[in-house]
């Protein structure tokens, strides 16, 4: 590739350069910022809750840990964590200033703000120093990175040794009539759910094509191997609409 080469990606089926597509989903995610939770609810029939309990499951918070929730967006899984982590912290960090702006106006955020931070970042170039936390998470956000692997770098880079990285994202089902079925109800249901709920239609497609461009369990688990993290493994949610990959700095 010549110097001159413009790296490309994607957002969602379409084909972007790389230095576009943060933009891109800085827009989506402002446009939708004050439907997020409400749409979350719409889409998922409320399941979201139930995978982002099992997230905390099996995380297991323990009391005075710190915690970076990347692309945290409104502090669902900031909140859990608090909840259950007596005398532990968090930092919320999401690209999107309007996602935070949401956040800190739930009731939750008042309760614990001695224990939580707002920050307006990038995770692919975190603001923090190398071993500054316990846990890093990421939920429903590792998909709209530009370049998955350097988010991966940068979680190994800020975590403490022992430290331990859980992702929640969509994933792929493993029989091929049902990924059809749910296929079916993505594309058609969600982006006029969007419009409905949101007057945004466009945003939705956007997230319904994301989440099929998205590597399978086996191929984002490598990801995470190669990034330096062991003892990686993963949990099926729902059947593989959703899943749970855990990996440690270790």
């Amino acid at each position: 590739m010549s110097e001159t080469d413009e790296k490309t990606t994607h957002f969602g089926f379409q084909t972007v350069a790389e230095d576009q597509k943060a933009g891109l989903v800085h827009d989506v995610f402002t446009n939708v910022a004050s439907k997020y939770d409400v749409m979350n609810d719409l889409m998922s029939m409320g399941i979201h809750r139930l995978w982002k309990d099992a997230m905390m499951d099996w995380l297991a918070p323990r009391p005075g840990q710190r915690l970076l929730d990347v692309a945290g967006g409104t502090g669902d899984i900031s909140f859990r964590f608090l909840k259950r982590a007596p005398g532990a912290t968090a930092v919320v960090l999401d690209m999107t200033e309007s996602m935070l702006v949401e956040g800190r106006q739930r009731a939750e955020a008042a309760q614990m703000a001695d224990s939580l931070d707002w920050v307006v970042g990038d995770a692919m170039a975190l603001p923090f120093k190398d071993n500054s936390f316990d846990v890093y998470t990421i939920s429903f956000g590792i998909r709209n990175v530009t370049r998955i692997e350097d988010a991966l770098s940068e979680a190994f880079r800020v975590l403490r040794p022992g430290g331990r990285l859980m992702v929640l994202e969509f994933s792929q089902l493993p029989n091929r009539a049902m990924q059809w079925a749910y296929d079916r109800y993505s594309f058609n249901v969600i982006p006029r759910m969007g419009q409905l709920v949101a007057n945004d239609r466009d945003s939705y497609q956007y997230l319904v094509e994301s989440i099929r461009k998205f590597p399978d369990q086996e191929t984002f688990a490598r990801m995470i191997r190669e990034a330096g993290f062991e003892n990686v493994k993963y949990r099926n949610l729902s059947m593989g609409i959703a899943a749970l990959h855990s990996g440690w700095k270790l």
